[in-house]
């Protein structure tokens, strides 16, 4: 999607099997407009993929199986084969320090837990946008600090 775009009525893959990360990012992101859905592993994010063609998809870096760096390297890898439509992919880290690993495997932003409302919506609008997103956390607090992103 080109840069600037908003989709109508996006929709969002979440990728996590911690039930409370679903219920965060339900209450800040799903709505009349808004479809959210959900796979538990990240083995199951490739066929999801393909079955839903989400917007954006979200990712637990903790997600368990395959770990929320290799989904996003299985998606990069599969968007570059045309297995996939190309996706916008937001990382959910535990630790600011993992900013690196989401450099790694080209994900399109980042935020670190815990999550609020305001950060996930922030960070969904500019990806749903064509954007990048970094978390703004202080890093001086041990935080997702002023690691620069380049996505």
């Amino acid at each position: 999607m080109p840069a600037g775009t908003v989709c109508a009525v996006p929709t969002i893959l979440l990728a996590t099997d911690a039930d409370w990360i679903l219920e965060e990012v339900d209450a800040s992101l799903a709505d009349a407009s808004t479809n959210v859905y959900r796979v538990r592993a990240g083995i199951d994010v490739l066929e999801a993929i393909t079955q839903l063609s989400p917007d954006l998809v979200i990712i637990d870096e903790q997600i368990g199986n395959m770990g929320g760096i290799a989904t996003c390297m299985a998606i990069r890898n599969a968007e570059g084969m045309d297995a996939i439509p190309i996706t916008a992919v937001l990382m959910l880290l535990d630790r600011a320090h993992d900013v690196f690993q989401v450099q790694r495997c080209d994900a399109d932003g980042y935020l670190v837990k815990p999550l609020d409302s305001l950060r996930l919506r922030k960070a969904a609008d500019a990806l749903l946008a064509g954007e990048s997103y970094a978390d703004p956390i202080n890093l001086a607090s041990g935080d997702a600090a002023g690691l620069a992103f380049q996505g």
